[in-house]
């Protein structure tokens, strides 16, 4: 299987440097991954360096999810103005987790609105979810129009599981795709996911999986 062409690299730790940021670009192109996921400081950078030739993620409010609607909003629109072609959103964990449903659907429309054809992806954290939760947050994505539903950050107790994939890709009857995200770090793990119905899968862990490092 081409997994490469699934692949949402990520750049996201806050050690990482503009070297970093050049390199991994660059192996990124050569390798014909899809997308690479930076933080928002450093879209406008990696749309430069990727010149067309690799979509940009930006996270939004990440990885806790907990800013406001409002910064929010910004945060999603400044990304679009700098180049971003795709933005992976954090669901405010904390509020869904205290019963404030009505809060966050609105947070998700408001974004949904104001992001209108974009790749719009919302990081629900399934570490923290029961099963019921993941079903909610599932159907507040789909409400919101956004495009996929993605596991993980990579920053909770556990990433992606094959459990959770599953029932995301069932839950979805094709109204939103699946991002498996968080702890993947072989081709075996992805294709799994892949084979599974997942669309998309977020790594750090690329160049392993692709047998370049």
């Amino acid at each position: 299987m081409d997994i490469n062409s699934y692949i949402d690299h990520s750049v996201l730790k806050p050690s990482q440097t503009l070297r970093d940021l050049e390199e991994h670009i660059g192996r990124c192109i050569e390798l014909g991954v899809y997308a690479v996921c930076v933080n928002p400081f450093w879209v406008k950078k990696a749309t430069e360096l990727s010149g067309g030739k690799l979509k940009v993620c930006s996270v939004i409010s990440f990885p806790f999810g907990l800013d406001t609607k409002e910064q929010k909003v910004l945060q999603a629109l400044r990304a679009l103005e700098d180049g971003a072609h795709e933005l992976d959103i954090v669901m405010n964990i904390s509020a869904f987790k205290s019963g404030l449903t009505k809060y966050v659907a609105e947070e998700l429309k408001a974004i949904g609105r104001h992001t209108k054809g974009y790749t719009r992806k919302l990081i629900i954290e399934t570490a923290y979810l029961s099963h019921e939760e993941k079903k909610l947050a599932l159907e507040l994505a789909v409400d919101a129009g956004f495009e996929f539903v993605k596991t993980s950050t990579g920053y909770a107790p556990a990433g992606a599981s094959e459990e959770d994939v599953k029932l995301l890709v069932e839950l979805s009857k094709g109204r939103i795709k699946v991002k498996a995200s968080g702890g993947i770090r072989t081709a075996e793990q992805a294709e799994r996911f892949l084979k599974m119905g997942a669309e998309r899968i977020g790594t750090s862990h690329t160049f392993s999986i692709l047998k370049r490092e």
